[in-house]
């Protein structure tokens, strides 16, 4: 029988599945730019911007795990179909939207399509190859997604810009129908023994994220009674995890202190790092009358900085020095916001070069360590919470920082709870740096990292 590896054409269906991670960063990022040239184009209510990103980011984060559950039960090449399909026809919603909240209904299907594709992706590359081809597949994830966060903030401003914000999710059309059609190279995977789905978890993180969620955007001030809500359904998902006969979250994953502290430190960090490149562009279009393709030319630094620091820290600073780079990030992107804070709206290209350096050094050492704290039979679920908490933290940081920007007209103050939220993280990750859990060993100075969880921080 031929091994995984005589796949003749593997190495083509892993570019299909790049391409479909590609296309979901993109995606994300010029919406983020596009969002105020959006805004102009289709009147309403200043808070529809950070709904534009906030609305895609929101089911994307809670469906995630359930997504990837669903490509145990059903198929994982299936379920990737599925998703991309869906991706296109709510692509297309969007571009044709005539308003405000029909862009934002269709923003929360793709957020649910994309929720179907990403979770399927490290399966499916297990499913094509083994051996030392499988860790060179894994290990072009990072660069790839590299590559799509220095391209996005530029090709959002220059479609936006020359054509229209409606060719902004057009885009995705042809990229879509170009992977659901080279999608038949793909080999069907599914799991041994299929999970049940959780139901009831998966509708209490929905309401309870939403509800979180949306009265942090609301400029007119903060509805207390939507928030305690919000919270009060969450902690009935922690009691109702503990009793469900197959929970969304792996409780043997909190027996040891340092995941729940990765579990804070991605929060805070991603609700930063999202919520700056949400304010950015809507000060520099809404406040500074600056046009869409300034606004995305002014996050490229970010993002190249992004992209070269991950590669540094991977291979020369997390080898040498373990997981004490994270506050060397940590610091880096601080200062960057201080920085912007301090010199307002013509420093931002070298300060968020600042920024984008820190967070590229903070990433790679974060899910190493993350990672490094679980046994090798949870690293799948500990793997998809870490990832939908990142967008649950993303969906925060929009939604915090946003509403901050929309409520007082200007970014002082979204960029003073920025800086506020790097130094929480900072202290969030302390437990990262100590004695490893369950695995035993440590994660300290001259332990090389896996190649998995160096390169899937994203």
């Amino acid at each position: 029988m031929p091994t995984i590896t005589r796949h003749r054409r593997r190495w083509a269906a892993l570019a299909v599945l790049l391409a479909a991670e590609a296309m979901n960063l993109l995606d994300a990022t010029i919406v983020q730019v596009a969002g105020p040239a959006i805004h102009a184009a289709l009147p309403g209510p200043p808070a529809d911007v950070p709904w534009f990103s906030a609305a895609y980011t929101l089911p994307f984060a809670a469906f995630l795990i359930t997504g990837g559950r669903l490509g145990d039960i059903l198929g994982r090449a299936r379920v990737f179909r599925i998703g991309v399909a869906g991706f296109v026809l709510a692509s297309l919603g969007c571009a044709a939207a005539p308003d405000a909240g029909l862009l934002i209904g269709a923003r929360a299907v793709q957020g649910a399509a994309a929720a179907l594709i990403i979770p399927q992706t490290i399966g499916l590359i297990r499913a094509l190859f083994d051996g030392d081809e499988r860790a060179k597949a894994l290990g072009t994830i990072g660069p790839v997604m590299g590559l799509s966060a220095v391209t996005g903030p530029l090709l959002g401003g220059l479609l936006t810009q020359s054509v229209s914000w409606r060719a902004a999710f057009l885009v995705n059309v042809p990229a879509g129908l170009a992977v659901l059609a080279a999608a038949r190279l793909l080999r069907e995977d599914r799991a041994d023994t299929r999970p049940r789905l959780d139901l009831v978890g998966t509708a209490l993180v929905v309401a309870g994220a939403g509800l979180l969620v949306y009265p942090l955007i609301d400029p007119a001030g903060t509805n207390w009674g939507l928030l305690a809500a919000g919270l009060a359904l969450l902690v009935v998902f922690g009691f109702q995890q503990r009793r469900a006969a197959a929970p969304l979250v792996e409780p043997s994953l909190f027996a040891n202190r340092g995941f729940p502290a990765a579990l804070a430190g991605s929060l805070l960090f991603f609700a930063v790092m999202t919520g700056l490149m949400q304010v950015v562009p809507m000060q520099l279009q809404l406040g500074l009358g600056a046009d869409v393709r300034t606004a995305g030319l002014t996050l490229l630094p970010l993002s190249a900085g992004l992209a070269v620091s991950s590669y540094v820290a991977g291979a020369r600073l997390v080898p040498k020095f373990g997981a004490r780079v994270m506050f060397a990030g940590l610091a880096l992107l601080t200062a960057g916001i201080l920085a912007a804070l301090a010199a307002g709206a013509g420093a931002y290209p070298w300060a968020l070069a600042l920024c984008g350096l820190g967070m590229g050094t903070f990433t790679v050492p974060f899910f190493s360590a993350a990672l490094d704290r679980v046994r090798p039979a949870e690293t799948g679920s500990a793997a998809g919470l870490l990832n939908a908490v990142q967008q649950l933290g993303g969906t925060l940081g929009v939604a915090l920082l946003g509403g901050l920007y929309l409520g007082t007209g200007t970014a002082a103050a979204a960029l003073g709870v920025g800086a506020v939220l790097a130094v929480a993280a900072a202290v969030a990750v302390v437990p990262l740096t100590g004695r490893r859990g369950p695995g035993g060993g440590a994660s300290g100075p001259g332990r090389r990292p896996g190649r998995l969880s160096s390169r899937r921080g994203r």
